[in-house]
């Protein structure tokens, strides 16, 4: 090899290396692994979720009864229980994982419609209707949620019982379906809920005993 092929080679060795030692270079800088990041980071997950969510699924007492709030309008008794996590955590082992499985089960449904909204999270309720008359009629859409002042209309309404879209309901028959409200109804304050001439403001109360109910569970441990 002449002198010159060797210059070149030699230089094109020096460009070829110069990346590696870039890179070697920025490893070295990096702070070496330590367990205590990761407890840190963990931490710090810990420490987002708001304290309502921290007590552990499956160990309330309270039944869904214990949390819904009750509208009676013409011929039919209204249940409406918020289905979020830091509500329904209070409810026995069975209650829990029924209302549960009642989102999962849809939870494409309201992912999709989530986002074709454009929400940032989901407030989705369980209502169900309870005949009381030979036959009474119902409008879906007819119910309000008012939080901080603000009305909330559901945007979305994803029947549980077939027959749900005929807006009758017969004596003694139950006709259900998940509601997908808009964000910013807050579960944490009081709540006013109304259908046809009915309002409901008992939301205070129910959530001095789901506040009670969750310093029961955490006192268990």
């Amino acid at each position: 090899m002449s002198r010159s092929d060797h210059r070149t080679s030699h230089r094109h060795h020096a460009i070829a290396v110069a990346p590696m030692i870039v890179l070697l270079a920025a490893c070295a800088s990096m702070p070496a692994g330590d367990p205590s990041t990761d407890t840190v980071s963990t931490r710090a997950v810990a420490d987002s979720i708001p304290t309502a969510d921290a007590i552990p699924p499956g160990k309330g007492t309270l039944r869904t009864d214990d949390i819904a709030l009750r509208l009676q309008v013409p011929g039919i008794q209204v249940r409406m229980i918020p289905l979020n996590e830091s509500i329904i955590r209070v409810l026995s082992p069975d209650a829990y994982r029924a209302m549960r499985d009642l989102v999962e089960s849809r939870r494409a449904d309201i992912t999709r419609m989530a986002a074709q909204r454009g929400m940032r999270g989901e407030s989705v309720w369980y209502v169900t209707f309870h005949g009381v008359e030979t036959e009474a009629r119902f409008t879906p859409t007819d119910i309000t949620v008012n939080s901080m002042g603000r009305d909330y209309r559901p945007i979305e309404i994803i029947p549980l019982s077939q027959g749900f879209g005929n807006q009758r309901v017969r004596q003694r028959e139950t006709l259900s379906a998940l509601y997908l409200f808009e964000d910013g109804i807050n579960v944490e304050n009081s709540l006013t809920v109304s259908m046809d001439v009915s309002r409901n403001t008992s939301w205070e109360a129910i959530l001095r005993r789901i506040q009670r109910e969750r310093a029961l569970i955490r006192g268990r441990g």
